[in-house]
């Protein structure tokens, strides 16, 4: 049954809020101030209809915004929608009683996505592609999808679906990651499982008829027609088949020149949680560089890419778990400043070890706000100042945010 509520505030993933007898209930795509008509479930409900809109709503620019799950904050207005962002990052620093300068937020978009992770999958016997709507595995199709790059955004639904034709008669659920690079496209299909010989044969000749660039399955290259190269500063990496990348170029380049100026005058830098190296390959335009990573062929690829690429300071590497290995205090005071880039789950055990250290400089990359603040009040506790708090926006539309934290050791007080 439908219910009228009125939204009083945004959550931290872009829900409007409502308050009730019964708690707060979380309504997607509704905005404060506005009356909406909801069907609830718990504390979670869907948006029937706006009976009242706030001013700050805007008509989204996706047809498929209202069913598809991977875009939160169209109907937001541009301004509304960067305060909030930037409140969101500046509350969770709260939270953690972390008072540091936080900077405008940076709109690293750029052109659009450059990778989309499409899903194909035979509920029906029929095939649907798509994204999975909000909260889930239903697939809302799609022809295209707008906050792609331009060569992505038209072609990318019909490669899966292509790939999907192709693999149907196993059934499968798939998910096809698709990645626009400067020689066109890099594919590495999920779900799956082992090909047998024939299959793999028919493969390389779709991969002919798509034109594609590399076409793998669960990271095993079943054909590479050209390399798939991408520029980081000047060199040119082939990353291993399905590994990771930043969302946008423009965030990459955002990201990396952060990194970059902050330490413009190191000598010696340590790039930890590295993967194919877009910090580590401009940093040695400059300083020598130590890489460590955890997967083998990323440092693969980037030390290819250092040995291919003039005029570049050294660039040792190392695969480790800096998880379960951390690098060590008396390795980390070899330093002058130490890059961390760690997944969303942040770099505890490595930043205690820094806190424990003598590394003047760190700087601090994460793609998740809270245990970007866990791991910098670890530092701060230890006598690091965090002197800059960027915010940048690659993953635009969705509640997702960069943060570049600057931490600089405070020297210690002369005693007369």
């Amino acid at each position: 049954m439908a219910e009228q509520v009125t939204i009083t505030r945004l959550g931290a993933k872009a829900d409007g809020i409502a308050d009730s007898e019964s708690g707060p209930v979380f309504v997607p795509k509704a905005l404060p101030g506005e009356t909406v008509l909801i069907e609830r479930d718990g504390s979670r409900a869907d948006l029937v209809s706006v009976e009242a809109a706030s001013s700050e709503r805007v008509t989204p620019f996706c047809p498929y915004f209202d069913e598809c799950g991977g875009c939160a904050t169209q109907h937001m207005g541009h301004d509304f929608y960067q305060d909030w962002k930037r409140n969101t990052l500046a509350h969770t620093l709260r939270q953690a009683r972390i008072d540091a300068p936080l900077d405008p937020l940076i709109d690293a978009h750029g052109e659009g996505r450059r990778r989309v992770t499409l899903h194909v999958r035979f509920p029906d016997r029929a095939m649907h592609v798509g994204y999975m709507a909000a909260r889930s595995h239903q697939i809302v199709e799609i022809a295209f999808c707008p906050i792609a790059e331009s060569t992505l955004k038209d072609q990318a639904p019909g490669i899966a679906r292509a790939i999907g034709e192709h693999l149907r008669a196993a059934h499968k659920p798939l998910d096809v990651q698709i990645t626009a690079v400067g020689t066109g496209f890099d594919v590495d299909v999920r779900g799956h499982g082992p090909l047998k010989d024939k299959d793999r044969l028919s493969l390389i000749d779709l991969a002919a008829r798509l034109d594609l660039a590399r076409l793998s399955i669960h990271g095993d290259v079943i054909v590479e027609r050209r390399p798939p190269a991408i520029s980081m500063g000047r060199a040119s990496v082939v990353p291993p088949a399905g590994s990771f990348l930043q969302a946008t170029r423009l965030g990459e380049e955002t990201l990396a020149e952060l990194v970059t100026e902050a330490c413009r005058s190191t000598k010696r830098v340590a790039d930890l949680f590295s993967g194919v190296g877009p910090f580590a390959l401009r940093l040695a335009e400059r300083s020598e560089v130590h890489a460590v990573e955890t997967e083998k062929g990323a440092i693969a690829a980037l030390d290819k890419a250092f040995r291919a690429t003039l005029g570049l300071r050294r660039v040792s590497s190392e695969v480790r778990d800096l998880f379960r290995r951390p690098l060590l205090t008396p390795e980390l005071n070899a330093f002058d400043a130490v890059v961390l880039d760690p997944p969303r789950a942040g770099a505890e055990a490595q930043a205690k070890q820094l806190a424990l250290s003598k590394v003047p400089l760190v700087v601090s990359v994460s793609c998740d706000a809270a245990t970007f603040a866990r791991d910098a009040a670890i530092l701060m506790g230890a006598g690091y100042r965090l002197e800059r708090v960027v915010p940048v926006d690659q993953f635009k539309h969705t509640p997702h945010l960069e943060v570049v934290g600057i931490l600089r050791r405070e020297a210690p007080k002369k005693r007369w």
